[in-house]
């Protein structure tokens, strides 16, 4: 499952294919539409929450509020089937999206990070894989070095700025804007696979948005 991103999205994976996924385009109603999302989708799958040996979730970069729903939700299932959940960049499930597309060489993953900023990260594609360049950053796109702006760019960025971030991979502007769960599923089981460590740690990247007040001032 994935919060991170504007999609909420949730998949159900073998270990060799996607069974089945479900996503929905909204970026306010996580708390609300996650957990309906989930059970449909294991009904969908045929797979009933006993049969579940493995969660994976995104890690975000992402909003606090939005990326924090799908952590949480993740810790809780895991914890009560007594499995392991394991952590995925939610940028790294976008480039593998476009490399699985047939993208070759460098990539930007620009998301959306609202306070006219964006969270990304550089890959290089090759063969179907991806590897990471950088690590996750959050700027404002015009900082961004133009040998980065100008590589093929996929995520929300170029639908939000794209007088900055000008070359979407797909230009129709409706494909890999968001995380599908069930290319996140994939990494996921290939690492898992490998025995890669996969740690659950959010990637804020900055303050939340909404904070707690302060002290009250004492009056004089």
């Amino acid at each position: 499952m994935d919060t991170a991103t504007s999609a909420i999205t949730v998949a159900v994976h073998d270990g060799q294919r996607v069974l089945t996924s479900r996503a929905a385009v909204d970026a306010r109603r996580h708390t609300e539409l996650l957990a309906p999302m989930l059970v449909e989708t294991l009904t969908a799958a045929g797979t009933g929450v006993e049969e579940v040996t493995h969660v994976a979730v995104g890690t975000g970069p992402g909003p606090f509020t939005g990326l924090r729903v799908g952590l949480v939700t993740a810790q809780t299932f895991a914890h009560a089937r007594g499995i392991g959940v394991h952590g995925v960049c939610s940028l790294d499930a976008l480039a593998a999206a476009a490399a699985g597309q047939g993208h070759e060489g460098d990539l930007l993953v620009a998301t959306d990070a609202r306070r006219k900023e964006v969270y990304w990260a550089r890959y290089r594609c090759a063969d179907g894989g991806v590897t990471p360049l950088d690590e996750p950053t959050v700027t404002k796109p015009a900082d961004l070095p133009e040998e980065v702006r100008s590589l093929p760019t996929v995520g929300r960025g170029p639908l939000i700025y794209p007088e900055l971030l000008a070359h979407p991979l797909d230009p129709s502007g409706t494909d890999l804007l968001d995380v599908d769960a069930g290319v996140l599923a994939a990494v996921a089981a290939a690492r898992i696979d490998a025995g890669e460590a996969m740690p659950v740690e959010p990637l804020y990247l900055r303050r939340p948005d909404a904070v707690a007040p302060g002290a009250p001032k004492v009056a004089r």
